[in-house]
């Protein structure tokens, strides 16, 4: 049978420009936009990128942004993720667990600097995960100090544990997948099956915890494997998504991988803000420390992640020591580049506000019977902040 040219069209690629003119009038982005934005290069097609994602945050968050404390209360694990400086075979790494009295100490020190949540960070440490009352004892604490929002980042943990988290004063639990790409993810998390932390994250959302998911860049990756992953988001339930640059570390298999700058990671965090208006994207101190916190917020971040009080003998992740000591991961390290940005840190009432409007809906009432009135709060109502402007 003979083809027609109708048969044989294909759709132009459009161009940067033309997309992301096309998403500010409302317009959702395909697979193939996400990988063009993230491919852009030269200064005007980057600069449109970033001032688009700039546009679509003052819309639905308006000059807020939210401060996260960071407690890594323990480097033991059990794995031996490919890319972690923390791996259990690295002996080299340096170890240590807080007590609750220390830890307890940072986060109550973390509340007065002015930081909107305490994020409580350890590797899959069997002391914790092996004694069932240890890690809800230490969020219970934590939150009877600070009175703040809490995440939890203990690795997979199962349903039982998560529901006692959510009930001893967790609201969000941080575990990333890190490339939804099946290759990629194998070399990555080694010997972790991939559906084994998915399902952890919707057994999350079924505990009440609101869920963060995390990507990772620049460990050689092809950008098709990449784009893919970052429009693989739209079928996670995470109120929060990241994206960090792969910082090489000594004794990891992947020590030898030349270190990348963060433009792609830059790129991704705007094409996240154009995907979901909504959601919290983090610009994260543990990569660049201070110096690249204009970059990511300037590219659509709205949340700054990674302050750590100095002093305290506590460590980052990617970058174990850099700018806690000298104070520069602090409220008060943070606070000129946000006025240079045109951001205002939210007060902790404001992130509460928005955290319970982003809890997942309760199970439904039964049915009024007739003759009585009854009301329930939508499922998709998205949280939006009193001080912002209605979101695109």
């Amino acid at each position: 049978m003979m083809m027609t040219a109708a048969d044989t069209h294909v759709s132009p690629i459009r161009t940067v420009e033309q997309i992301l003119a096309a998403r500010l009038d409302g317009e959702a982005l395909s697979d193939k936009d996400v990988e063009v934005l993230l491919g852009a290069t030269g200064q005007h097609d980057l600069e449109l990128l970033f001032s688009a994602a700039r546009t679509v945050r003052a819309r639905a968050f308006g000059d807020v942004v939210f401060l996260y404390g960071f407690v890594y209360f323990s480097t033991y694990c059990k794995n031996a993720c490919a890319f972690c400086y923390y791996r259990a075979t690295d002996g080299a790494s340096p170890r240590y667990r807080k007590s609750i009295g220390e830890v307890v100490e940072a986060a109550g020190r973390l509340r007065d600097s002015g930081v909107d949540l305490i994020d409580l960070t350890m590797g899959e440490d069997p002391r914790y995960l092996d004694d069932p009352d240890a890690l809800p004892a230490l969020v219970r604490a934590v939150a009877d100090e600070t009175r703040l929002a809490i995440m939890v980042s203990p690795g997979v943990v199962g349903p039982g544990m998560l529901r006692r988290l959510r009930a001893t004063g967790a609201d969000w639990y941080a575990l990333y997948q890190e490339s939804y790409d099946p290759a990629l993810y194998s070399r990555l998390r080694l010997g972790q099956p991939a559906d084994r932390r998915i399902r952890a994250k919707r057994q999350a959302r079924r505990a009440g915890l609101l869920v963060e998911e995390g990507l990772m860049t620049g460990f050689g990756e092809p950008l098709s494997s990449f784009a893919r992953s970052v429009s693989a988001l739209r079928g996670v339930d995470a109120q929060q998504v990241r994206v960090m640059t792969f910082v090489p570390q000594a004794g990891t298999p992947l020590a030898g991988i030349a270190p990348a700058d963060s433009l792609l990671e830059r790129k991704a965090i705007a094409v996240m803000r154009l995907l979901f208006p909504g959601k919290l994207i983090p610009a994260s101190l543990d990569v660049d420390g201070l110096a690249g916190l204009k970059g990511r917020l300037d590219a659509g971040a709205n949340v700054v992640t990674s302050i750590i009080p100095p002093q305290t003998g506590l460590a980052g992740v990617a970058q174990a020591e850099a700018d806690i000591d000298n104070g520069a991961r602090t409220v008060a390290g943070v606070a000129d580049t946000l006025e240079l940005c045109g951001l205002v840190p939210a007060t902790p009432a404001q992130y509460r506000a928005w955290i319970e409007g982003a809890r997942p809906a309760a199970p439904a009432a039964p049915a009024a019977r007739a003759g009585t009135a009854g009301t329930a709060a939508g499922p998709e109502a998205r949280p939006r902040l009193a001080v912002c402007e209605a979101g695109a």
